[in-house]
């Protein structure tokens, strides 16, 4: 007869067995969808360019990886730093990091707006800020467009109120990649840190006004340590779609200021060099991780900081 120990072990690997077949079409899916086609992207990374735009299959080559940031020179075989790809990732990462510190200076008064506002009312105005995901990205931005252009609304209020004498230009630079970023972007910060700041108990805000602090040091010391893994969270939702964004880059700032998404799609295309491509794409995919991991030890560590 078996032990009661033995009755238990049966027991618990039986329900690992069936946990695991219970899970066999989520994980098929998230291999289909995701790690099948990261492998090909990979394996394509190593392979050598063909000549119509594909690879030379099994033929493999580390010139993909090497032209991310270097190239030769067109007379000798001189290596050299590749300036334009250089350039791009550096665009690409100062929009980002602009884009995810304003949406952060402005969304956190709104989501402080929003959640001091009477019960009743927070559902319209977080109806407002969701407005926008209704609509397509890409209307969205020929929206910005019209506010952003020479003759558009923006110009058009400016010239009329006598505050410039020329259409300033916004269109195709990387102040209007920024501000177009910026407004799509926003709700994404805006949404984490009003989560957190509902479930705020502002008797500790009341409690440090009773003790004389000062607003600023209430929200130094109270305020914002407590919301921080929401403003964190909300960083990362805005800076990780900022750097890898396509479209309102490809709009607001036409073929001159690329970004990295841009980068990828014109290799992949006109320039038919996939294994480079591949290569960037893997690129902008560790700059991803390298951010969630940021993410992740610095929630953890306020994770600590709040439970000690």
């Amino acid at each position: 007869m078996p032990t009661a120990a033995e009755i238990a072990t049966l027991e618990s690997r039986r329900a690992t067995r069936m946990r695991w077949w219970l899970s066999t079409p989520a994980l098929a899916v998230v291999f289909l969808f995701a790690v099948a086609p990261l492998a090909v992207i990979v394996l394509y990374s190593f392979m050598e360019k063909g000549d119509y735009g594909d690879v030379k299959y099994w033929q493999f080559s580390l010139d993909g990886w090497f032209s991310v940031f270097f190239e030769r020179g067109l007379f000798d075989d001189s290596i050299g730093i590749a300036q334009a790809h250089v350039s791009i990732l550096w665009r690409s990462v100062k929009l980002a990091a602009i884009t995810t510190l304003v949406t952060l200076l402005i969304g956190f008064p709104t989501a402080w707006f929003i959640a001091t506002r009477p019960e009743r009312q927070r559902d319209f105005w977080l109806f407002l800020i969701t407005i926008p995901f209704w609509t397509n990205l890409l209307i969205r931005t020929f929206a910005i467009q019209e506010v952003f252009r020479n003759e558009g609304v923006l110009n058009s209020l400016l010239l009329w109120t006598g505050l410039i004498d020329k259409p300033f230009q916004i269109m195709f630079t990387d102040l209007g990649i920024f501000l177009g970023m910026a407004y799509v972007y926003l709700p994404l910060m805006v949404l984490p840190v009003y989560a957190s700041l509902e479930k705020f108990d502002f008797r500790f805000a009341e409690a440090a006004s009773d003790l004389y602090a000062t607003n600023s040091r209430t929200l130094c010391h109270i305020i914002l340590p407590m919301t921080r893994p929401a403003i964190i969270a909300g960083c990362i939702l805005v800076f990780i779609p900022a750097l890898g964004a396509y479209v309102t880059p490809r709009l607001l700032g036409g073929g001159k200021n690329l970004m990295l998404g841009n980068l990828i799609e014109l290799q992949f295309g006109q320039a038919r060099n996939w294994p480079l491509g591949a290569a960037l794409s893997l690129t902008l995919t560790a700059a991803v991780m390298l951010a969630l991991l940021v993410y992740v030890r610095v929630a953890a560590k306020s994770g600590g900081r709040a439970h000690g």
